[in-house]
């Protein structure tokens, strides 16, 4: 859109959009009465901005939100950021005392939450010996849903202070899958940049559809299915529930949206459980010895894919984590729509995309508009170095972390994100691994567990799996579910007696220096941030 373009201010294109779309929808929850106009948006962020004077709120002042998402986080995140204070999302799946460490660390006035969240934070205070929150207000979240009847705003009526550039829009606690969260200060200019660039490079229409999955106090989720849409005037339908396979085909079929965001294990899990045990029955793969019964299975395929996932998307983009190598090389193989992007919430998320029609498989992509990127390394082509980038989206730092803003930024605003790498002659990004997550073999080699890992998931039988050091030795610890047991007919117990065989099968495919020693079956599955990361920290 234009008035993404020529204006660099987050105000003006939120003021232009709500002005151009007012009488459109904006928000709806999914098989709710809850849904909010363009023009009832403003309303009620007018009548946000009256409450939160009477409260004492002044610009600057830090409120959070934590609570699941809907129509109401996007409303009051919206009067938060107009208002001129500093939104503070919090993941509503944190523990109760990461919630509390949260609110405290980031000295927010307010917190806009769920009675259930309100419990969970007054249990977690009971149990540390502290009865409040000092200086911080618990409000129910649903007041956002009670409507004025004496604020009846026109567009002109539409004005919201003047932001900076590099004046203090959010601070994101991350997930912390190696211990504590860390506040990633974003400032306005990485909020404009990442819509500029899904406007640049995916250019959905006005009337855009979009299911909101992810959750939008994830820098991910909060860019691609939330503020890129609410700028260009799209309809935002939110699940409000956990997206279980049955329920994500319904909204996904209702919704019928333009695009879809995911992260890896939603696009696997479909592939995985829908698709594959398909693929490799005995009668399917007899057939697909004739090219053309082949082609034509394919063709169904790739349509059955796009139909559980509404049948009207231009792509699916892939991101928050790595990607199954089995699962992509397939979807590449049949001429799926899908892209791999990269990022990181310091950058608000986005570093690397390219389209699907030009996507070079196992990339993340390229380096995106407005941002730089460097591979630490003497050879970038064929030896992995640090990936490094620079530019608007990159954070201010972190909060009251004068310590660990200097080790991530250096001196040239050079954001080191401790992820290793190559790139190709075209610009094309390789993640190679996680630098904290590298494991040094016996004889000095470097060793990449989450390499060793994609070759155990890539098994249907093997749902999760993580490489731990021990001593000399490499051990993978991996989980399966009761649902994939039943979906191949095998009990625990017989499971458990192939898992030596098929160790071997994946030794054959490693280097020496790679190989696993042993595997342990875990009974239930792996801790995870809200991200779906397993966190690794709790099983070294």
């Amino acid at each position: 859109m234009d008035y993404i373009q020529k204006n660099r201010s987050l105000m003006r294109v939120f003021e232009n959009s709500i002005r151009r779309h007012w009488t459109q929808p904006a928000f709806s929850d999914y098989n709710s009465a809850v849904s909010f106009t363009y023009q009832e948006l403003a309303n009620q962020v007018r009548k946000m901005h009256i409450y939160f004077e009477s409260r004492g709120i002044l610009a600057g002042d830090k409120i959070a939100i934590c609570d699941k998402n809907s129509s109401y986080w996007a409303v009051t995140c919206i009067s938060i950021l107009t208002y001129g204070a500093v939104v503070v999302p919090v993941l509503v799946d944190f523990h109760g005392d990461q919630i509390v460490n949260i609110l405290k660390h980031s000295d927010s006035k307010m917190v806009f939450t769920s009675p259930l969240v309100i419990r969970k934070i007054e249990k977690a205070l009971k149990e540390s010996d502290s009865h409040e929150l000092e200086h911080c207000e618990m409000v129910d979240i649903s007041i956002v849903g009670e409507k004025d009847p004496s604020i009846d705003l026109s567009p002109d009526d539409v004005r919201y202070f003047d932001d900076e550039e590099d004046g203090l829009a959010m601070i994101n606690y991350t997930s912390g899958s190696t211990g504590f969260s860390k506040g990633v200060m974003l400032p306005f200019r990485s909020i404009w940049s990442n819509i500029a660039f899904a406007d640049e490079k995916l250019g959905l229409r006005e009337s855009c559809r979009t299911l909101s999955l992810l959750p939008m106090a994830h820098m991910y989720g909060f860019s691609f299915e939330f503020s890129y849409e609410f700028s260009i005037g799209g309809h935002i339908t939110f699940l409000t529930k956990p997206p279980s396979p049955s329920v994500l085909a319904k909204a996904l079929s209702d919704v019928k949206p333009d695009i879809i965001i995911s992260v890896p294990l939603i696009v696997e899990k479909v592939i995985q459980s829908r698709v594959f045990p398909k693929i490799k029955s005995l009668t399917t793969q007899s057939l697909m010895v004739l090219p053309f019964v082949k082609g034509m299975i394919f063709r169904k395929i790739r349509q059955r894919i796009s139909d559980f996932f509404g049948g009207q998307f231009y792509e699916v983009i892939v991101g928050g984590a790595a990607f199954n190598q089995e699962v992509e090389e397939f979807l590449h193989y049949i001429k799926f729509p899908y892209t791999v992007g990269y990022g990181m919430t310091e950058c608000g998320p986005i570093i690397c995309y390219r389209d699907y029609r030009s996507f070079v498989p196992r990339s993340c992509g390229q380096v995106v508009p407005r941002m730089e990127l460097r591979i630490l390394s003497p050879d970038p082509e064929k030896v992995e170095g640090e990936i490094v980038v620079r530019g608007a989206n990159v954070m201010l730092g972190y909060y009251k972390n004068e310590e660990a803003t200097h080790a991530a930024i250096d001196n040239d605003g050079w954001l080191h994100t401790g992820d290793l790498g190559t790139m190709d002659k075209d610009g094309n990004v390789f993640i190679r691994g996680r630098q904290k997550n590298m494991l040094l073999g016996s004889n000095g080699q470097n060793i990449y567990p989450e390499e060793i890992e994609e070759k155990f998931t890539s098994h249907a039988l093997i749902d999760e799996c993580v490489v731990v050091q021990r001593g000399d030795q490499l051990v993978g610890l991996v989980y399966t579910s009761d649902d994939t047991l039943q979906t191949h007919g095998l009990t625990r117990a017989e499971y458990l007696s192939q898992l030596p065989r098929y160790c071997k099968h994946v030794n054959g495919m490693l280097p020496s220096f790679y190989k696993v020693s042993k595997l342990e079956a875990q009974e239930t599955e792996f801790e995870k941030t809200p991200k779906r990361n397993i966190k690794r920290f709790l099983y070294k």
